[in-house]
């Protein structure tokens, strides 16, 4: 289950505030003169602060902060562990936001609340796709720790991975970017630390495990995700698009869903899931550059695609080492790169104990040398180290014996 777009009912078809009636002023002649320069002053004071002025925006209006507070770690009565993790969050957290927006949903309005955090000092910010999905112009709202509220624009979105990127106008010096860690190089076990905004409380941080890796979810499209990180932190609705740390203040991933035992009953079960750091820093890249990600495209669907392994009865069935690990190929999409480059459907299945089986199947093992363990590693490694034209050699297991196989890949449909 997606765990942003907090969906707030609160539905209007209007403004319900009063409004009060100003009647215009006709000013003299040097006033009119600085009321037309007085525009130009404002825009050259934002660049000279280096704010990142986005087109049809308005500079914002700042005033002079003090420092946030910083707590005297050495002298609270606390663990080294607990003072790791409290410093971590005394550090990262005015780079998360919060996220409120106005969507339009079948011509009514209503609200939606995620999380987010900072990447660039120009004013960029990661979020989930499913956050700002339908927003209306204007309508996202973001919150920084300090009491800064600003309106954001889209910078780029791409459903397939379930990611966006929005801009603020804010001076470089106001904005404190995160780090992407490398996530290949992530263990299970390894601490992981969750900060966002489940069920509208702002900031909250909680405490688990990676508890898996390589793990499979769906994108907004028809295509899914892979290598998504499995977490046992809490995260809930609200918590979308926020960051997933390691102990060393580095992103690791972007929390993204939750499974749930009711749709209706959407509380944390311990089992949440992360968009990988690396294909995050591939996507926001490609979006800041470009506005667009573009992504190879294989042309197979595999007979496990949710990360299942090779079962005990393909194996048997056909004849495979009972240490086989891969991609049982299903289907090849007609006239596409693995059809192109010489992969097969499956043969006919039969029953095996109740399960169908293939007599007969093409199974990748490997993708430029990278063992392919399921679906995840195999979209995963596509989505993060190829694009379209790129030519690769897929190593397939083939009637009992392995065979190398050159594939140039095209740009999904």
């Amino acid at each position: 289950m997606l765990i942003g777009s907090d969906t707030a009912g609160g539905y209007t078809d209007g403004n319900e505030h009063d409004t009060e009636t100003l009647h215009p002023v006709n000013p003299s002649p040097l006033r009119r003169l600085l009321l037309a320069l007085l525009p130009l002053l404002l825009v050259g004071f934002g660049f000279s602060l280096g704010s990142v002025l986005l087109p049809g925006q308005a500079a914002p209006v700042l005033q002079e902060l003090a420092p946030l507070p910083t707590p005297d770690f050495d002298a609270l009565e606390i663990s080294a562990d607990e003072s790791q993790i409290a410093r971590l969050y005394n550090e990262v957290s005015p780079s998360v936001v919060s996220i409120n927006v106005a969507v339009l949903q079948r011509g009514r309005v209503g609200t939606a609340s995620g999380s987010g955090f900072v990447i660039s000092d120009q004013g960029h910010i990661v979020t989930n796709y499913h956050v700002i999905q339908n927003a209306m112009r204007d309508g996202i709202e973001v919150n920084f720790l300090d009491g800064t509220i600003l309106r954001a624009q889209i910078a780029g979105e791409d459903p397939g991975s379930d990611l966006a990127v929005l801009q603020v106008s804010l001076p470089p010096q106001q904005l404190r970017p995160l780090t992407l860690a490398d996530s290949d190089r992530l263990v299970i076990g390894q601490t992981a630390l969750a900060i966002g905004s489940p069920f509208g409380q702002r900031w909250t941080l909680t405490q688990g495990i990676i508890s898996a890796l390589d793990r499979t979810i769906q994108g907004l499209s028809n295509f899914s995700i892979g290598s998504v990180i499995q977490t046992d932190a809490a995260i809930n609705q609200g918590n979308s698009g926020g960051p997933l740390f390691n102990l060393q203040g580095e992103v690791i991933g972007v929390n993204a869903q939750i499974v749930t035992e009711s749709r209706f009953n959407p509380a944390n079960s311990g089992v949440g899931f992360a968009i990988p750091a690396n294909l995050v820093r591939r996507v926001t890249e490609a979006l800041i550059r470009d506005g667009e990600v573009r992504y190879s495209f294989l042309g197979i669907t595999a007979l496990s695609d949710e990360g299942r392994p090779i079962t005990l009865n393909q194996m048997e069935t056909l004849n495979l080492p009972n240490n086989l690990r891969g991609v049982m190929v299903a289907t090849v999409s007609p006239g596409g790169p693995a059809e192109r480059a010489g992969l097969r459907n499956m043969g006919r299945t039969v029953t095996v104990r109740g399960e169908r089986v293939p007599t007969s199947a093409d199974i990748i093992t490997a993708i430029n040398g990278v063992p392919v363990h399921d679906m995840s590693t195999l979209v995963s490694w596509m989505a993060i180290n190829t694009r379209p034209g790129d030519e690769v050699t897929l190593s397939i297991w083939r009637d009992g014996a392995p065979v190398s196989m050159p594939v140039t890949l095209s740009q999904r449909p």
